[in-house]
């Protein structure tokens, strides 16, 4: 089977997919260059090019997974984010493009070149963080999460990009475990905010294989906000800031819930959906 035989073969199995069709063939191109190790240049400059039957049986096997729903990043381990390849497995939730309007929501906030000392809620694999560490030389970061399975691989990609250095990796429910080091001078969170009932909408990609406590909280998604957003006033220094990613709809009850803070704005998405609400402790 040569190349393009079997991108042809694999987008023709996942086009018959209710839920993978409208991706078919930019799936099966991106599961053939994962499974010869190549980028796409070179896997469609030579696309007479013929499979051994190791890689014909691997490609077969990417090809199942995706069928399953598997997401492309799961099955291929990477995913980028702000510029950089992040190491992914399903102990963590897959990084989105929307949480790159909360990574440049911050760093337009912050003084790049002041030694700040800011803390990462849910690091998962570590995205927000270590792009912020990235990006401002001076700053320790603290990265919480609940999982150690994430904070392991949170560990292996920031030390990757060679910021460990200057990211501790905390296992914490919130900022409980992190109470007695304040004050921060910034709190950054990508936290959990999709009811549970909205679960039965996700695509099943996403619903059958994320982690369901990276991804739901109770109190139609808002229950995590309404515990967080306290911890952190304790927590911040005066006129520090607070940064969360929020879901759609919720932007009305996030600015009540931030009655007490000062400077209250909220960042749309692409699609002009309130997505980052950033605020300053007074």
């Amino acid at each position: 089977m040569t190349v393009r035989e079997a991108i042809n073969h694999g987008a023709g199995r996942l086009a018959a997919s209710e839920h993978l069709h409208s991706d078919a063939q930019r799936d099966a191109g991106l599961l053939l260059m994962h499974t010869l190790g190549l980028s796409r240049a070179q896997v469609f400059a030579r696309p007479q090019r013929v499979l051994t039957p190791e890689e014909h049986a691997r490609y077969e096997e990417y090809i199942a997974r995706r069928l399953t729903h598997e997401p492309i990043q799961y099955i291929t381990g990477q995913q980028e984010f702000y510029g950089l390849n992040l190491h992914v497995t399903r102990a963590v939730l897959i990084p989105r493009p929307e949480t790159e309007h909360l990574v440049e929501a911050v760093l337009a906030e912050l003084d790049h070149a002041a030694p700040l000392n800011l803390v990462d809620i849910g690091t998962g694999s570590g995205a927000i963080a270590i792009a912020l560490a990235r990006h401002l030389p001076q700053a320790i970061i603290t990265a919480l999460d609940i999982s150690p399975a994430a904070l392991e691989l949170a560990a292996e990609n920031a030390a990757h990009h060679r910021v460990d250095t200057r990211i501790r990796f905390v296992e914490s429910d919130l900022l409980h475990g992190v109470a007695q080091e304040a004050p921060f001078d910034a709190i950054v969170s990508n936290p959990p905010y999709v009811a549970f009932a909205e679960g039965k909408d996700l695509h099943p990609q996403v619903r059958d294989f994320e982690p369901a406590t990276a991804l739901f909280a109770t109190g139609n998604g808002l229950d995590v906000y309404r515990s967080l957003i306290p911890q952190a006033y304790a927590l911040l220094k005066p006129n520090g800031l607070l940064a969360l990613e929020i879901g759609q709809g919720q932007h009305t009850t996030l600015r009540e819930l931030l009655g007490n803070w000062t400077s209250v704005r909220f960042v749309d998405d692409l699609q002009q959906i309130p997505r980052v609400v950033l605020a300053r402790r007074p």
